[in-house]
């Protein structure tokens, strides 16, 4: 009895190593890790190669140009995001974290769509946001309405949305815990991959018109 209760114990203690040990974006094992696109002088780390440390400046560790509006007219929702990720702030390699700016047309949409790789913590800056998520299944709604100087959390890899109401612009930043979060936006997805999905397929799990299908692969 004492074997099998020492062997269950670890196991879960295993487990419990394990567990902590895993993550999206691993703990650096260093200072930083500046991400550069060529192997020369280079250590591969997290899928990015590390720039020589003596090589380093302080402006692979800086970006501009978030205090400049995003283009919501080219946009058919009327919403654009500007990502600052590891591909635009080479310092960000290894540290787990990026930045999002997100402006708004009057009613313009974010469209439902998910991280696989990082959960994001929104700030509205200014306007008025309808914004929600829906859990795994049974596919709970948890839904806000934010004002300037709110925050909502979106949780890893779950379906979410933000919704400008207001008549005026609005602007939100996002922090995301990964330097590459990922971006899966459902729309498009479904109704735009490529090759596209076969639209009877997509007929039987909407339980739509094969006609409506088409038409809505056609407008992504």
């Amino acid at each position: 009895m004492k074997k099998v209760v020492s062997y269950l114990v670890t196991v879960a203690l295993l487990a419990l190593a394990s567990s902590l040990a895993s993550a999206y974006d691993p703990s650096p094992l260093q200072d930083f890790c500046v991400a550069i696109n060529n192997t020369n002088s280079a250590v591969f780390v997290n899928g990015k190669f590390c720039k020589d440390p003596t090589l380093v400046t302080a402006n692979d560790f800086f970006f501009s140009g978030l205090n400049i509006p995003g283009n919501t007219a080219t946009n058919k929702v009327g919403s654009s995001v500007n990502l600052v990720n590891v591909d635009k702030l080479p310092g960000l390699n290894t540290l787990g974290i990026s930045l999002a700016r997100l402006d708004f047309a009057p009613y313009g949409l974010n469209p439902p769509h998910t991280h696989p790789r990082g959960t994001e913590l929104l700030v509205v800056i200014e306007g008025t946001l309808l914004v929600g998520f829906v859990t795994s299944n049974p596919n709970k709604l948890f839904t806000k309405v934010l004002n300037k100087g709110d925050v909502f959390v979106f949780p890893i890899g779950l379906i979410h949305f933000q919704f400008n109401v207001g008549q005026t612009n609005a602007v939100a930043f996002a922090g995301l815990s990964s330097q590459n979060p990922g971006l899966i936006t459902i729309a498009n997805a479904v109704f735009g991959s490529n090759p596209p999905i076969n639209p009877d397929v997509l007929t039987k799990a909407f339980q739509l018109d094969k006609n409506v299908v088409e038409y809505l692969q056609k407008q992504f």
